[in-house]
């Protein structure tokens, strides 16, 4: 299963699928994490081909803004693929995005929330209302529905 991370900046995307990869690896499960940010150029695509790479007996998580309609589409062509959109407000994703080891320019954090092509999303999570780890612990809930993880997981 691909399981598709997406938001604005600073909603919480990376530290959700960060805590998310973390627990199930802690458990024995098999992971893969990518982030959008490992990539400069043609981002979608590496990850696009990081995740079409990996085994399909693991859990791929991939993590980006997927703000454009296009390429949360292109992930859509592959096998087992589900989004959970994590979401906050304009003003708390600007003052996470202030407090980042190398923030992106604010305008670009205007844009993105501005332009934001929601998905159609299996799993919707904002992050000013809900914990890392309560967020995490919907995601397992999630991932236990669909039949990914065993319900004693």
């Amino acid at each position: 299963m691909i399981l598709v991370i997406c938001g604005p900046p600073g909603a919480g995307k990376t530290t959700i699928a960060t805590a998310l990869a973390d627990r199930l690896a802690a458990r024995g499960e098999a992971v893969s994490l990518h982030h959008s940010d490992a990539f400069s150029s043609r981002t979608y695509e590496q990850l696009s081909n990081r995740a079409r790479a990996d085994p399909t007996d693991e859990l791929t998580i991939v993590d980006g803004t997927f703000y454009k309609r296009h390429w949360q589409t292109q992930f859509r062509t592959l096998e087992d693929v589900r989004f959970v959109h994590v979401t906050a407000s304009l003003e708390t994703c600007l003052e996470r995005n202030r407090t980042r080891a190398a923030p992106i320019n604010e305008q670009g954090v205007h844009v993105v929330y501005r332009e934001f092509a929601e998905p159609d999303a299996a799993l919707e999570i904002d992050t000013d209302d809900c914990a890392v780890e309560t967020a995490v612990d919907r995601i397992e809930d999630a991932l236990e529905a669909w039949g990914w993880l065993a319900d004693d997981a």
